[in-house]
């Protein structure tokens, strides 16, 4: 099943080929689907995910400096506070259950697969404009968005219900599409009306493509902690 979120992220979608299957059927993700992924592999996964989350929720700030209009810089804004006010707190509540405090997640110590794809998307923001790191975030939110409205629903007994609800609801949908709607936007003001034409598209494309590579290895690092 695939989403279209507009129509800038399908296009770099159809531009990642099989890499982006890699990422959103991957044994990881497929192991929450069939409720079989070992819990630690699921907890190690957690722990880093919410490293990963305060950077990116860094990377969505760094687009508020990024943005050349309003309405994109309160878009930018609503993510953050998405981010950080509600989406770190399944991280918070799932390993408190496992005895992890939240300043156990907050200072734990980055997996380099952690490390490479957090510091490619700040990266992108720096070095390049705000089609650059849009681009870079694109393949984690809508991938996830993706995931979950494959995996959902799922009943309330299984081992990962509450992770695959998170990205299968409404809430996280509408984030989904309109995060589609602000990059779709963002492309229309500055490529214009035919922007696979011009020659920062292939640009786009392939910083999507290395964002969606650098998810595979992020589930590569989950699997191996269990």
């Amino acid at each position: 099943m695939t989403h279209e979120y507009g129509a800038t992220f399908p296009r770099l979608r159809d531009a990642a080929g099989t890499v982006w299957r890699d990422y959103t059927h991957h044994a990881f993700v497929e192991g929450l689907r069939e409720g079989r992924l070992p819990r630690k592999a699921f907890l190690g996964y957690l722990v880093q995910d919410y490293v990963f989350l305060i950077h990116f929720a860094r990377a969505w700030a760094l687009a508020v400096t990024k943005a050349d209009a309003l309405e994109e810089m309160r878009a930018c804004a609503a993510t953050v506070d998405a981010l950080v006010n509600h989406e770190l707190s399944l991280h918070v509540k799932t390993c408190a259950e496992a005895g992890l405090s939240e300043d156990d997640l907050y200072s734990a110590e980055e997996h380099p697969a952690n490390l490479a794809y957090t510091r490619y998307v700040l990266d992108a923001g720096h070095s390049g404009n705000f089609l650059d790191l849009l681009a870079a975030l694109a393949p984690c939110v809508m991938g996830y968005g993706e995931i979950g409205a494959r995996l959902g629903p799922v009943p309330d007994d299984h081992p990962y219900a509450d992770w695959i609800a998170t990205y299968a609801d409404d809430d996280y949908q509408q984030v989904c599409r309109d995060a589609g709607a602000l990059f779709d936007g963002a492309v229309a003001r500055r490529l214009g009306d035919n922007p696979t034409a011009t020659p920062g598209w292939e640009r786009l494309c392939q910083r999507f493509t290395t964002a969606t590579r650098l998810e595979v290895a992020f589930w590569d690092m989950g699997l191996s902690f269990g």
